[in-house]
């Protein structure tokens, strides 16, 4: 018996160099590998070559149907003039459209509630324009043909993907040039990119929010500027000790 349990202690001892060696590849592979992740901003600009405009008409009613009857008129006449006007059927979209009571405030002290005195009528089109050089002429109609609300122009590119991948360029650099200043400072270098992500690839088109007169006016003054484009991006490196 003492002479059985004295060759299973051998066998196990030299079982145990074996065992050792074959969960040692198991806990190396279990190390952290140390990483630096930098998040990067890029922009580019170009000048823009097409515009939007959100043009309407709002009337007033004292029923809901002598509202929409007279709004449906001066859009009507609106649309129209935008089409003698250059503006191809596929760049016109109506974007808004709303029927609302009118309410009169009741005379002070009476105790009333407030009544349905009318109805108004708001009727929006988001129009396309291609050809800058007629954007004033454009805003022009619109007002001239009986348009009281127009609530912006925004400037962009029919194509904005060079434009944007140029932007995309700009934030890897952005974030290279961060994450090597990081570990020059840290006294590391870096390896290979592990992963590399888009955060946001934002169009910029410009914003110029419109206030005109309400009467026939000479062509529209417009500036369209440049329009900008930003991507972001998050990067993570390996460091090399």
């Amino acid at each position: 018996m003492i002479r059985f349990r004295s060759l299973l202690a051998a066998a196990l001892l030299a079982a145990a160099p074996a065992a050792i060696a074959q969960t040692a590849p198991a806990v190396a592979a279990e190390a952290v590998t140390p990483t630096l992740t930098m998040a990067g901003e890029g922009s580019a600009s170009a000048a823009p070559d097409q515009a939007t405009v959100t043009s309407g008409v709002t009337s007033e009613g004292k029923t809901a149907r002598e509202a929409v009857d007279a709004n449906s008129k001066a859009m009507g006449a609106l649309i129209d003039a935008l089409k003698k006007a250059g503006i191809q059927a596929a760049d016109l979209q109506t974007s808004g459209f709303s029927v609302q009571p009118r309410y009169a405030a009741p005379k002070e002290g009476s105790g009333e509630a407030p009544h349905i005195d009318g109805y108004e009528v708001r009727n929006q089109v988001t129009v396309r324009i291609r050809d800058l050089t007629r954007l004033g002429a454009v805003l022009d109609t619109a007002v001239a043909t009986g348009s009281n609300q127009i609530d912006g122009v925004a400037f962009g590119l029919a194509d904005a993907a060079p434009v944007l991948d140029k932007a995309r360029q700009a934030a890897v650099a952005d974030a290279k040039r961060k994450a090597e200043l990081t570990a020059q400072a840290a006294g590391v270098k870096l390896g290979r990119i592990l992963t590399i992500a888009e955060s946001g690839a934002e169009p910029g088109p410009r914003p110029m929010m419109a206030a005109y007169a309400m009467e026939k006016m000479a062509a529209v003054p417009v500036e369209a500027g440049e329009s900008e484009y930003k991507a972001r991006v998050t990067v993570t490196w390996e460091i090399v000790q």
